[in-house]
């Protein structure tokens, strides 16, 4: 079976990603580069079953990009839990900010245009849940700051892990992308700190648990 095809059963037999994120996601791809980093409908979804799961308090979002994501997490929280997300492309916030604050969950999503290494720990919060999905050349100093603001027992969500592909090659001296992610998967493998699973949606989703 065709790839299209099942992907195309798949969305068609879980939950409906609802209007309001389905105008964010074709907007997304109209009007911003890249569109395709948003996470869509199936990982969205996910990440929405995700935090019904855990069931955090407080989560931290490395790399807002559009909102889609930062949402969809929103809409898995409790009442009282705060999704903090962090982007670090000031260019980003004239079109993400709208689209956080017409959202249903407007009042869950704390939304800051910064360097979430530096400002996040600044905080003083103690997260229960990650979502890095920012920078790949910096994903293993994200991890270990996330690490750092996590509880024990939490989690962190590592996005574009499998990176089309790429972790299979060697990639080239200027490709620090591919480089980053490389090293952080090999990284997080051998972290006895950590519990970890790959898994291959999208562009790979690595589940993270504290020990």
């Amino acid at each position: 079976m065709k790839s299209e095809e099942l992907e195309k059963y798949i969305l068609q037999h879980i939950d409906a990603e609802g209007d309001y994120l389905y105008r964010l996601w074709r907007s997304t791809n109209v009007h911003l580069l890249r569109g395709r980093m948003a996470s869509g409908h199936l990982q969205g979804r996910l990440l929405k079953m995700l935090v019904h799961m855990i069931r955090p308090k407080n989560i931290l979002e490395v790399g807002t990009f559009s909102g889609y994501s930062a949402i969809c997490m929103a809409e898995g929280l409790e009442e009282g839990g705060k999704v903090y997300t962090f982007e670090i492309n000031d260019e980003q916030e004239d079109f993400t900010r709208p689209w956080i604050e017409g959202s249903s969950v407007a009042d869950k999503i704390i939304f800051t245009i910064g360097d979430a290494l530096v400002e996040a720990p600044k905080l003083g919060i103690t997260f229960d849940m990650a979502f890095i999905d920012g920078d790949k050349r910096t994903y293993l100093e994200t991890y270990e700051m996330a690490l750092k603001v996590l509880r024990k027992g939490g989690f962190i969500l590592a996005d574009n892990t499998l990176w089309d592909g790429h972790v299979l090659e060697t990639p080239a001296p200027a490709d620090r992308q591919t480089q980053g992610i490389e090293s952080f998967n090999d990284y997080v493998a051998r972290d006895n700190r950590v519990e970890k699973v790959i898994l291959p949606l999208r562009d790979g989703l690595t589940l993270i648990r504290k020990i």
